[in-house]
């Protein structure tokens, strides 16, 4: 889907690219329903045609789970990707902080339609920015009408494009600094009054649990979803630039370009994205998370309903945004729900049907290229 769910303004988009690098075959294990892959298969083999270094995807339904690869993890030995891969998820870091707010609602320590200025006094102020008129939910279904900070001209040189990423990728910035640069520009709605995807409105979300509870979100995701899940793979770094072993490398082309040079950007600083996109996992915990959430398991019935109300996404064909979730209508009438996320060098999608027995979780180590549509409509379209 091509709604922009990234953290980086414009990598992460599924553009046509090529890229000198080799794919290798897709490698499968032996999963009781590997063959019924082989649709999904396919269009991993053509994102990785089209550019993408290489992919990893897991899935599963009623039958069991399949894991497969393509192409390659590092650009420089050929080595090829692993099915145990840990990579950046970039956006899919909502899904997340939103759990967390919704688990605090039904705990009766918040209310979503609690102002941001209650929790957060005086924060969002300036240039039109009135955080007293501006609910949690707004912040959460995107419709706050605050300026996303990754469109920043200023904040897109220094990070995104090639000479301001290789001497900023490691600087360290705070969320009140990214607040502060969406605040100095005008909303760009009244709360409400329509739909924008902002990273900011996930660093105010973020900023709100540690005021709630004392903790940081990075904390209060750890104690109320990776340890009860048991998800070993995924974690919140904080500031840490690398990426746990086992992972690949992360490529991207820092510019607003399919061609040019590719660059390696598996380490940076992660603060950048917060709680908007800082997160780390992997297939399999990623699948492990969003079944969880469907059936129940990590909200009550009434908080779940909340995050599954959805609101139009506008300028975004057969999607609808709930509360960090997408509802997403397939080609071929098939509703998944999950989230999409890139950063610079990762684009991610994870997804399951709503009874949560037929799942997806991939990842493209390269921004620039790959139909990711192509493998969601694969896998649930094929059958």
């Amino acid at each position: 889907m091509s709604v922009r769910t990234e953290v980086v303004g414009f990598t992460a988009v599924a553009l046509v690219a090529a890229l000198a690098g080799p794919a290798s075959s897709a490698h499968a294990s032996a999963a009781p329903v590997a063959a019924d892959h082989a649709a999904t298969r396919q269009a991993m083999e053509a994102a990785v045609r089209s550019g993408v270094p290489g992919v990893t995807a897991t899935a599963g339904d009623r039958r069991g789970t399949w894991s497969a690869t393509t192409g390659v993890g590092d650009l420089r030995t050929g080595e090829p990707r692993g099915e145990n891969d840990r990579y950046r998820v970039g956006s899919i870091t909502k899904t997340f902080v939103s759990t967390v707010l919704l688990q605090l609602e039904a705990e009766g320590r918040l209310s979503l339609d609690d102002t941001v200025d209650r929790w957060l006094p005086g924060l969002v102020r300036g240039h039109g920015n009135d955080g007293r008129e501006v609910t949690l939910r707004r912040l959460l279904n995107h419709t706050s009408g605050i300026f996303d900070y990754t469109e920043d001209e200023d904040f897109v040189r220094t990070y995104f494009l090639k000479d301001g990423f290789l001497r900023h990728r490691y600087d360290a910035k705070s969320p009140a600094e990214l607040v502060a640069i969406a605040t100095a520009h005008r909303p760009l709605f009244a709360p409400g009054a329509s739909w924008s995807y902002s990273n900011t409105n996930y660093i105010l979300a973020g900023m709100v649990i540690e005021k709630v509870t004392g903790h940081s979100y990075a904390t209060e995701i750890d104690r109320r979803v990776i340890a009860p899940l048991g998800l070993r793979a995924t974690s919140v770094p904080g500031t840490r630039t690398t990426l746990p072993r086992p992972s690949s490398r992360a490529y991207s082309k820092l510019a607003a370009t399919t061609t040019g040079p590719t660059y390696d950007v598996t380490t940076l600083n992660p603060s950048m994205a917060s709680s908007a996109g800082g997160m780390i996992s992997d297939s399999s915990d990623l699948n492990r998370f969003y079944t969880a959430l469907l059936r129940g398991r990590l909200l009550p019935p009434e908080q779940l309903k909340e995050m599954k109300t959805t609101v139009a996404a506008e300028g975004i064909p057969n999607a609808r945004y709930g509360l960090g979730l997408i509802e997403r209508t397939l080609g071929c009438g098939v509703h998944v729900w999950g989230h999409d996320g890139g950063i610079h060098g990762s684009t991610s999608s994870a997804t399951t049907t709503a009874d949560g027995r037929h799942f997806l979780a991939f990842n493209f180590n390269g921004d620039w290229s790959g139909d990711g549509d192509a493998v969601l409509d694969a896998e649930y379209c094929s059958g």
